[in-house]
């Protein structure tokens, strides 16, 4: 499942690289519970809640159905 959540997560990678941001897997629990990292300009942006939720997340669970929850650590 990890594999397949990297997979997923380039998916989304280009566009937070463009505006200077970029995800990092950290844990995937027996849940399904994804704990990601939010570097560069993600990490003190004020929307990136709603990136982590709206985007990530979103796309996550689209390609692996296992997800549960994305969080940010």
């Amino acid at each position: 499942m990890k594999k397949r959540i990297q997979t997923a997560l380039d998916k989304v990678r280009p566009a937070l690289q463009a505006d200077g941001g970029d995800v990092e897997l950290i844990d995937v629990d027996d849940s399904g519970v994804v704990q990601v990292k939010l570097t560069g300009a993600c990490g003190g942006c004020p929307m990136a809640q709603m990136t982590l939720k709206q985007g990530i997340e979103r796309t996550l669970k689209k390609e692996v159905p296992e997800v549960k929850e994305v969080v940010a650590v």
